[in-house]
């Protein structure tokens, strides 16, 4: 061997050369997406089926990510700190499973459910296997748990840090608990034996790396890993250049007010550090665009990954070089009991565009113009006539990403914090009492520019039974911005049209509302924002 691959004389673990970290890196990883696989394949709802929002992840023993699989932004920067609530809060052995969803305790919002499995090799706890997965209802006052809530309680089912599993005997109480409070409650039991089922699958591939390589060395190459993720980002900031870079933006409103809802960030470069600050941003409001910290950590984490132009691992040591300053009570840091269903997937992308608007002044070369900005996040439930049966659908809709200095942008794709896909149209009628009447890009709303915003797209959905139905949406108001003189992308829409041949209504962009079979509401979703003068390309 040469170099750095040299064998110790002690008999203790090779040193950490780049091909063993990498090695070991894909088996951590690979570890991840296995997981999410059994996750997909044994869940029962087409949202994590069909569309995959869920995420799972290793952590070492002390909480910290050490490999995710390529799943949800917004989820994997915030489950290092709700497994950091279930140490804090349980005594976690062997054969148990811990639960949670509130997002003040390293949640999101409490349709995104955690599970916790503590791996142990005789007798040793050698790290932890975790899944979040959105499902698709929770309780709360609407279907789907996404209401235009005032408050937490409103949304649905609270779960502290608590063991579902405990010494391999499911906690009966706390599932019928569970259970009791949904409205699908077959479709809420088969996902969460999923989540189960992929968690073992992660405990049972750890396990094997720490018998065949020991769990010393294992240990050393999760640490390893992290210390490289930290040195690569003190790498990039170092690369930038020292000075303080401000970027401001908005919501439309917060469900509740007109008024809008301002967030601002303060991003200081100095040699390898970087402080983020969002002093300024608005108090937390009554309506649900609150976000918790765990969210803005996420999102925090997400930009500055972003920028590094290396395939390096996503893990807890890629923010080690950044400080965040989020005040508390903020609608990036809000108090205890707010209402926060739509601060993970709406101020989770406010809070993407600030930070990438501000570091856009600092590497201009590598930051592209705002995308959509939203998840156009839409619920509807009833009864099915033709199952007799509750159901509860929720999805995200697609628009365009913003142009940047290499291209334009791509058109009909989710984007930043969500990593989701569509649900497809046979599985969405097979499910649910729904019809897609159209679903197509919506041509021209990019922005306009040397490079060009990706473009939106328009999605009808016909009613075949009465439901409520709820948008959360964005950038209705206040469109997405462009970068170096890129015209910002269209604003979406929400319209409904009652009966068929009747003039199509528009609806606000959060908003609850009774329809009625054959009625027909349309999803209009924002362009990305243009790059560069129009008249330079």
């Amino acid at each position: 061997m040469s170099g750095d691959a040299r064998r110790p004389s002690d008999g203790g673990a090779p040193e950490l050369d780049p091909v063993r970290l990498e090695v070991f890196r894909q088996l951590f990883s690979s570890a991840a997406e296995e997981m999410g696989g059994v996750l997909q394949r044994t869940s029962h709802s087409p949202n994590i089926k069909e569309r995959r929002d869920f995420s799972c992840a290793l952590f070492d023993p002390t909480g910290r990510m050490v490999a995710q699989a390529a799943h949800i932004p917004v989820h994997l920067g915030a489950m290092p700190l709700s497994v950091r609530s279930c140490l804090e809060h349980l005594e976690l052995g062997e054969g148990d499973v811990a639960v949670l969803n509130d997002p003040f305790r390293g949640g999101t919002h409490l349709p995104d459910v955690t599970m916790v499995t503590p791996v142990h090799v005789d007798g040793e706890l050698v790290g932890f296997a975790a899944s979040r997965a959105h499902h698709a209802d929770v309780g709360g006052m609407t279907p789907g748990s996404m209401p235009l809530s005032r408050e937490l309680f409103q949304e649905g089912l609270v779960v502290p840090p608590v063991k579902l599993v405990e010494a391999g005997e499911r906690n009966e109480a706390v599932w019928e608990m569970i259970l009791a409070n949904v409205r699908t409650p077959e479709e809420r039991a088969g996902d969460l034996r999923a989540q189960v089922a992929a968690n073992e699958r992660g405990g049972k591939r750890l396990r094997a790396l720490c018998r065949r390589h020991g769990p010393d060395r294992v240990g050393r190459f999760m640490e390893g890993l992290q210390e490289y993720a930290a040195r690569v980002t003190r790498d990039l900031i170092s690369g930038l250049p020292d000075g303080s870079y401000r970027f401001d933006d908005r919501l439309d409103d917060d469900g509740v007010g007109d008024e809008p809802v301002e967030i601002r960030v303060e991003i200081s470069i100095e040699g390898d550090r970087a402080s983020v600050d969002f002093s300024g941003s608005a108090d937390q409001r009554p309506g649900g665009v609150n976000a918790v910290y765990a969210i803005t950590l996420s999102a925090t984490y997400y930009a500055f990954r972003a920028l590094i132009d290396e395939d390096v691992p996503s893990n807890s040591g890629g923010l080690d070089p950044v400080e965040i300053v989020a005040p508390e009570g903020s609608v990036v840091n809000a108090r205890r009991p707010a209402a926060v269903a739509g601060g993970n997937v709406e101020t989770s992308q406010r809070i993407t565009d600030v930070l990438l608007g501000a570091l856009a002044e600092a590497c201009p070369d590598r930051v592209p113009a705002a995308s959509q900005g939203t998840m156009n996040n839409l619920t509807v439930g009833g009864t099915d006539p033709e199952r007799g049966r509750p159901y509860a659908y929720y999805e995200t809709i697609a628009g365009g990403m913003g142009a940047g200095p290499w291209g334009d942008g791509p058109s009909a794709v989710h984007s930043h914090m969500t990593n989701t896909l569509n649900t497809p149209v046979e599985a969405l009628e097979f499910a649910y009492p729904l019809r897609v009447r159209r679903c197509e890009v919506r041509r021209g709303s990019g922005g306009k520019g040397a490079r060009r915003g990706g473009d939106g797209v328009r999605r009808d959905l016909e009613l075949l039974a009465p439901a409520r139905v709820t948008l959360l949406t964005e950038r209705r108001r206040y469109p997405p911005y462009g970068l170096e003189g890129g015209e910002p992308g269209e604003p979406g829409r929400n319209l409904r049209r009652p009966a068929p041949g009747a003039e199509w209504e528009e609806l606000p962009g959060k908003c609850s509302l009774e329809m009625g079979a054959g009625e027909v509401l349309r999803i209009e979703t924002p362009g990305g924002g243009g790059h560069g003068e129009p008249d330079a390309g």
